[in-house]
């Protein structure tokens, strides 16, 4: 693999996050440029960076993008700032002739989706939408399964952004963090592509299917205003005494596809709970669950009665894994999986590295960015009018109908197409 030259455009949570467990892992990255609005997070980074490796060059560092973008020594970007700029800063990017490794949330705007596939189309400059939920170890499994045919004709798919972000959005002006201004001023499914993105690839969207239309309802909004009351939020920054958010707790979406088949996704981080994407897969032969890691396949299977579901089904879809787990999760190692969320991340950003260097197709593509990326604004329109029906543009223009399905990693050895041989 070539050496690559990175810029990383963000340096907060996510984007030091990944330069310290995961960016500085790969010896084919050299890091030639930094920026962030906050000049400290970037002084931050370049620490990490010399004390890992003592002999790397001093990179170019500025809290301006755009400075980055001119420069002849950077071959690529990671694009981690506020939901607000990915876009706008992936698309600048990809004119500047830079690859791009864009960060995930959801789009203000169909338009701004539609420039990010007309500047690829144009320009030709490779984009990957950093979806690292489609390389987690069950969503790869149960793709695997639904592959080999294991669970028949799939029906339906469900899953959620179940996550208690509480503490994470009221200290958002202290942290200096996005998501609070998104919770005060919009109301829609503000972060989709954790629980469509694996879904998404199973189902062939955007390959042989698309997404033809959703509807979105959202509950009232009651759970970061009692927390923030309770817990003395005002106290610690004065601009949120009075505040009322207009997110509301639970944002629940359906979308239709060309296939027939439908997905719900459930938008839920404002509320106590535990963390769960809720992964679940039906279909005519069978059906997975992530909350319980359970298979269960018609005629192999009888776990009719909750007592004993719960006594003996829990977690046998392990004894699937050996046959069907793809090979990159069999041979992972203790210090792989430190390199985020479990080890999805590293796999990730070496799928990234890897096609980059070889020239060939990112395996999550500017066609998906743009149609997982498309679902905010659209359930945001669609709960504005009481749950109205929205049509979800064809950002491929036709295309999906003759591209070919591709999963986003090799599900088995001998097929990169993860048809089980």
């Amino acid at each position: 693999m070539k050496n690559i030259r990175l810029g990383i455009i963000g340096l907060g949570a996510r984007g030091y996050g990944m330069l310290k467990n995961n960016f500085l892992n790969f010896d084919s990255v050299e890091f030639t440029a930094l920026c962030d609005s906050y000049s400290d997070r970037i002084d931050r980074a370049y620490e990490e960076i010399i004390k890992r490796r003592p002999e790397a060059k001093k990179p170019f560092m500025t809290v301006d993008y755009k400075e980055m973008l001119e420069r002849a020594d950077v071959d690529a970007v990671y694009v981690s700032t506020s939901w607000e700029y990915h876009i706008e800063i992936s698309i600048a990017a990809m004119k500047a002739g830079k690859a791009v490794a864009m960060e995930v949330g959801g789009a203000y705007s169909v338009d701004e989706c539609f420039e990010l596939v007309r500047t690829y189309e144009k320009t030709g400059t490779p984009l990957m939408f950093m979806e690292n939920c489609c390389y987690d170890r069950a969503e790869l499994l149960v793709t695997a399964l639904a592959r080999a045919g294991k669970l028949g004709t799939v029906v339906h798919c469900s899953g959620a952004y179940a996550h208690d972000l509480r503490e994470e959005i009221l200290s958002g002006n202290i942290n200096r963090h996005y998501r609070l201004r998104n919770y005060i001023s919009r109301n829609c499914d503000n972060y989709p592509t954790h629980e469509l993105g694996p879904i998404a690839r199973l189902l062939n969207i955007n390959r042989g299917n698309r997404m033809l239309s959703l509807v979105s309802v959202s509950s009232k909004a009651a759970g970061l205003e009692e927390f923030a009351r309770e817990n003395g939020y005002a106290e610690k920054d004065p601009s949120l005494s009075g505040v009322r958010f207009a997110q509301g707790d639970i944002v629940t979406t359906i979308i239709k596809c060309a296939g027939g088949e439908t997905v719900t996704l459930r938008l839920d981080t404002t509320l106590p709970r535990s963390y769960n994407r809720e992964l679940t897969v039906r279909g005519t032969k069978g059906m997975y669950e992530m909350a319980t890691n359970t298979v269960f396949l018609d005629g192999e299977e009888e776990y009719w009665e909750p007592a004993k579901y719960y006594a003996e089904a829990i977690n046998n879809a392990e004894k699937y894994a050996p046959d069907y787990l793809p090979e990159v999760w069999q041979n992972i190692t203790e210090e792989e999986k430190e390199s985020g969320h479990g080890g999805m991340d590293g796999i990730l950003f070496g799928e990234f590295l890897e096609a980059l260097s070889e020239g060939r197709e990112m395996p999550i593509d500017v066609y998906d960015a743009a149609a997982w990326m498309s679902i905010s604004a659209l359930s945001e329109k669609s709960v504005s009018m009481g749950g109205a029906p929205v049509d979800i543009p064809d950002f491929t223009n036709g295309k999906w109908l003759v591209r070919e399905p591709k999963d986003v990693f090799p599900l088995n050895k001998t097929d990169r197409l993860g048809v089980k041989i």
